[in-house]
This record gives structure tokens, C-alpha cells and sequence, in this order.
């Protein structure tokens, strides 16, 4: 049967020949499968994988799955149409899967296999699977956060509780007054997955009431972009935050510090850092808002925010301070912070 089994099902005979079926598969195949938070894994990489994970592009999502079906049958059959890299099994505290799964292929070819081959396959007698492209969101929207949190404070406690975080930029709350709400992008969305779960169990503790953690929708990604593309003077009116400004960091000297990003990016194999900067506020004290955009091409998403320079700079043009300011916060995220010298 296909319907979802209660948890009192899961102790009867059918449900037990299925696990003593999968640990018996296990045994016989040596494939070892690792369970950790909410989800159980083959592979990623499998046993004798040489070289770089696949491109993106290359996973599928499974659906509508029998919730006493195991990776002994799902395995070998997503496997019949090319090579897997990884396999992932949602799984509920009951040991039932979730009714869905994630497989990921050597190549794109695979993938386009798995979806013509088995969409809409019958696994059991009526009871036909979903199979499409994996949509790999990758971006999660904080909302309700107090408008006294910084980025630096959101991105550091970020780093501790979540891995592959790659930016964090703030906004006000376009449905909470006196809101602010971050837009988070990480380097996989296995990793934004994980990071969503932490996020919605509640225990960093974040600052704001009625937080509210979701996968990042297309039409508030829109929103909030032609938000930031509307003169400033407008925003500082409604985010009081940016009144006081506050550069991402104190530049050192310019091209110690975007040498040093350079040489970062150049040992990741990551490409040539590509910076875009433009000056969309000057402040009556002295300080200049700049919009940033940092692409790096081995890097899935690129940086994107705002940072505040000096006026009465050293000579030095006001572009190329930003850029350094944006280069320590880039070199921040990826885990290499430059300390300069008092």
C-alpha cells in the first residue's frame, strides 16, 4: 500500500520485513548509510569517487514515496539509470520516511534519465512516484528580527550555529513595523536545509518577536531588490538603523587587503573576485553609502549589501576604500579574516 502508515504500523510484520530487508542489504553491499538530522545519506561522495562533486543541475527530487520503503529498493533502482553521487532519504523520528528524497548523479544525463524513466513509475502496484529537477533553493528569509540587530552580530552567530553561510544582508520588514528582516544565502541547499531546521527549532535565541523562518520567495526577492534600487533617502526615512552609519570594517591599506582576497581565491581554484560598487547616499556628517555586489565565479551566489566610507579619506578613492571595506566582510565570510596591524 502507498498510504501513509501510522506509527502503530510502523511495529507490524510488513514494516519489519522491510527493515530487516534494508539492514540485510546493507550487510550484503557494504554500503554504509549515515543518518543525521531528520535525513538518512548514501554517498556524497560515494565509495571511489575521484575528483570534484557533480555541476549543478544533476539532482532530482523524488516524491510520493511509501513511507515503509527503503534505500534497498530505491537505491539500486535510481541507480539502473546512471551513476549516483549521493542519495538522500527523509526520515521521520518513527523510522517511516518522509515520503520524499533527494538523488544526485555523476552528470546531467543522469539526472535527465531519472525524471523520464521514473516519473510517474510505478514502485508498487498503484502507487506511482513524483520525479522532477531538484530546485536547490539555496536562500532563507528571517522575518521579525529587532531593528537593534546588527549585520555583524546576525552573521556571527550565524557562523557558530550553521555551515556554508555565505552572506547576510538586513532590510526592513516589509510586513512588521518597527521589523527588520534578513535575507541569508548559503553554498548548497543541503546546507541552507540544515540551517532552516536550526533556525526553526528556536534555540539561538534570535532578537525580535514572531520571528519567521521560510525559504526565500521570488516576489519578496524581487521586492526587496527594487527596494534597494529606490533613492536612499527614502529607506534611512524608514530604517532608522542607517542613520548612524557604520562601515562593514576599518580598511587597511587597499591592496594589502584586496591582494590577500586575491591570493584567498586564487589557492581555492575560485576565479578572479569581480567587484561592483556605486555611491547611492552622501551623509551631511562626512560618511558616503555604498551599494556593493562581489561575484567570485567558483561561487554559487555573489555578495550583495551596503557599506558606509569616510569622506575625508587619505587620498585613496572613495571606490577603492569601499572595495576594501567589502573585501574584509568577503574574506570574513569565507573564514579567512585579514588582522591588521595596530
Amino acid at each position: 500500500p502507498c498510504n501513509r502508515l501510522s506509527p502503530q504500523r510502523w511495529t507490524n510484520s510488513i514494516n519489519q520485513a522491510s527493515k530487516t530487508s534494508l539492514l540485510a542489504w546493507e550487510k550484503e553491499t557494504g554500503i554504509e548509510l549515515v543518518q543525521i538530522n531528520g535525513q538518512r545519506r548514501y554517498g556524497g561522495p560515494p565509495p571511489g569517487w575521484v575528483g570534484n562533486p557533480p555541476p549543478a543541475g544533476t539532482e532530482v527530487y523524488i516524491g510520493k514515496l511509501p513511507q515503509d520503503l527503503y534505500e534497498d529498493v530505491l537505491i539500486p533502482l535510481f541507480q539502473s539509470v546512471g551513476k549516483l553521487y549521493e542519495f538522500r532519504l527523509m526520515m521521520t523520528f518513527s523510522g517511516l520516511n518522509r515520503g520524499f528524497a533527494y538523488a544526485k548523479y555523476s552528470s546531467q544525463r543522469g539526472a535527465r534519465d531519472a525524471i523520464t524513466t521514473f516519473n510517474n513509475y510505478q514502485v508498487r502496484q498503484g502507487c506511482a512516484i513524483v520525479v522532477c529537477r531538484s530546485t536547490q533553493k539555496r536562500e532563507l528569509s528571517v522575518d521579525g528580527l529587532a531593528t537593534s540587530v546588527s549585520q555583524q552580530e546576525l552573521e556571527a552567530t550565524l557562523q557558530r550555529a550553521t555551515q556554508g553561510v555565505l552572506s547576510v544582508t538586513l532590510h526592513a520588514s516589509p510586513h512588521q513595523r518597527q521589523a527588520k528582516l534578513a535575507v541569508l544565502k548559503y553554498s548548497s541547499h543541503q546546507a541552507a536545509a540544515l540551517a532552516k531546521k536550526t533556525l526553526m527549532e528556536g534555540n539561538l535565541r534570535l532578537r525580535g518577536s514572531g520571528i519567521k523562518v521560510e525559504w526565500l520567495h521570488l516576489d519578496l526577492k524581487q521586492k526587496l531588490q527594487l527596494w534597494e534600487e529606490r533613492p536612499l533617502s527614502r529607506q534611512v526615512q524608514e530604517d532608522k538603523s542607517l542613520v548612524v552609519p557604520k562601515p562593514l570594517a576599518q580598511p587597511p591599506a587597499v591592496q594589502n587587503v584586496l591582494d590577500h582576497l586575491n591570493t584567498l581565491c586564487s589557492r581555492q581554484r575560485l576565479g578572479t573576485p569581480l567587484f561592483l560598487t556605486k555611491c547611492v547616499q552622501v551623509n551631511p556628517s562626512g560618511w558616503l553609502l555604498f551599494w556593493y555586489q562581489v561575484a567570485i565565479p567558483g561561487y554559487p551566489v555573489p555578495f550583495s549589501g551596503f557599506t558606509w566610507v569616510r569622506e575625508d579619506g587619505q587620498g585613496q578613492s572613495r571606490h577603492e576604500e569601499a572595495k576594501a571595506s567589502v573585501a574584509l566582510h568577503v574574506l570574513r565570510v569565507l573564514g579567512e579574516p585579514l588582522v591588521s596591524p595596530h
